[in-house]
């Protein structure tokens, strides 16, 4: 396989537990390609650190250096989880802050790590589609004590598996760690296989199609290679569509994902994440597509602004696209069109093929994670939903489901409180560009904002479209349309 044929895939990585952090940073314009939560740096910070490093992510000058610095400060047994802290004062408080990316490749994949702290990044990264994964690594201690309070009823691990798979990420690797303080015991990795395998089948995953690997992220072992201290582990297996897939490695499990299905057989969808006024250009939206394609002179409607025009160039990285496809920021030259008229939260399409349309409201699945109160009609928080950023109205909360089985429990409840799900009717304060999760997945998913923090979040079922109001048309675009 040449390196041209190679896929980006995205990846995420949840750790046992997760460091709570009141820095709360979102680069929307990095495409990510593995998005990784960092974790106490015995944890998963170490693990993916000395990942990267075994797989050429990173400068052996580089590792020698951070090494040194740790051994200085008194930090030495951080030394992979200190490849991910990469400012020095973060790195003198041991906390993880700043977004470091990093790259490394498997034989089939381009793989890419963000490093994004703190459990409410991850789900606001998560849902916003800026890094939603095409499979999610679950790491689990295997410390005594450590794996029991890691898959609690209240642990985050369960949580956050449990997003992952209700926001679509639907192929899961258990990476289990620390396997040399157990003594690489046998049993004990058959013991949190067995029950591993148990709380991931009540959040929705099979798991026959698991890669179940012992790992020690600290030493290294089953990494990149096959460690000589399990010589009782014969590797993982897991089904999958074409039959059955083996190894031994984390690196080798990663390589064996499903190769990831680009959604360009959909109508095209492209939330703007900025508006840009360019001397002797024009204006010149930004985003990144995330189904469809996106052409020069195609003609594009832009949601909810409802403003139709002719596009007349398409680049990424100041290059010249003939197409742009899901997964590509791209920025493209837009004819009579001001940038007053468009803006951040709207969202182009295709206009001959499904085009966006404002949502007057849209019942949506809700899970409440941490709201200190309760909640009921009328609660009015902010939505970010791809790129929107709305105050919507909880106007109904129709039913309490069962979040395991998805199956109602109350009709029509006064309130609901964290832990509970919900199908909940919302009504956006401003116009706003939304779709249903199975139509178009980036837009079909929300995180609910309050008191700066994610208080929910949520999946659109259906959508109840706005009446179209009055359009603008530009001149090109009507001579294009005629085409």
């Amino acid at each position: 396989m040449g390196k041209d044929d190679k896929t980006h895939i995205n990846v995420v990585v949840i750790p046992r537990r997760l460091r709570q952090v009141d820095h709360c940073e979102f680069y929307p314009s990095i495409a990510i390609m593995i998005s990784l939560v960092a974790a106490p740096p015995t944890s998963a910070g170490v693990q993916t650190g000395h990942l990267i490093y075994q797989c050429g992510g990173i400068d052996k000058r580089v590792i020698e250096k951070f090494e040194k610095e740790a051994a200085e400060l008194g930090k030495g047994s951080f030394k992979y989880a200190w490849v991910l802290d990469k400012l020095k004062a973060e790195r003198e408080r041991g906390i993880t802050i700043d977004i470091a990316l990093w790259k490394f490749e498997t034989p089939r994949y381009f793989v890419t790590v963000i490093d994004a702290p703190g459990h409410r990044d991850f789900i606001k990264n998560m849902i916003t589609g800026t890094s939603q994964a095409d499979c999610a690594i679950l790491i689990i201690a295997a410390g005594t004590g450590e794996f029991e309070a890691g898959i609690s009823k209240d642990g985050q691990t369960r949580e956050h598996a449990l997003l992952a798979y209700t926001l679509g990420v639907k192929q899961l690797i258990v990476a289990i760690n620390k396997m040399d303080t157990t003594k690489w015991s046998e049993a004990r990795f058959q013991e949190i296989i067995k029950e591993t395998s148990n709380f991931i089948k009540k959040v929705g995953y099979n798991p026959k199609t698991v890669a179940f690997v012992p790992i020690s992220g600290f030493n290294g072992d089953n990494m990149l290679e096959a460690s000589p201290n399990c010589p009782w582990y014969k590797g993982w297996e897991k089904e999958t569509k074409g039959g059955k897939s083996n190894g031994k490695t984390l690196l080798e499990a990663i390589d064996a994902i499903e190769p990831p299905k680009r959604p360009t057989d959909k109508p095209l969808r492209l939330p703007l994440q900025d508006v840009y006024k360019i001397g002797g250009i024009g204006t010149v939206p930004v985003g990144r597509i995330e189904t469809g394609i996106l052409k020069p002179g195609m003609v594009v409607t832009f949601a909810p602004s409802n403003v139709t025009t002719e596009v007349k160039s398409v680049e990424m990285h100041h290059e010249q696209l003939t197409e742009g496809v899901p997964g590509d920021n791209v920025g493209f030259n837009v004819k009579n069109v001001s940038v007053k008229e468009i803006r951040r939260g709207n969202v182009a399409g295709d206009t001959k093929n499904d085009p966006p349309l404002a949502a007057a409201s849209f019942d949506a699945q809700v899970i409440v994670l941490n709201h200190p109160g309760q909640v009921g009609a009328g609660y009015a928080p902010v939505l970010d939903c791809h790129t929107a950023h709305i105050a919507c109205k909880f106007s109904e909360i129709k039913e309490k489901i069962d979040r395991r089985t998805g199956k109602a429990v109350e009709s029509n409840p006064k309130f609901i409180k964290s832990g509970d799900s919900a199908i909940v009717k919302m009504v956006p304060s401003k116009p706003m560009c939304v779709e249903a999760f199975t139509d178009y997945p980036p837009l079909g998913r929300f995180a609910v904002r309050d008191m700066r923090q994610t208080v929910a979040v949520g999946v659109i079922k259906s959508v109840e479209k706005a009446a179209a109001g009055a359009a603008k048309v530009t001149k090109s675009a009507a001579k294009a349309s005629k085409k």
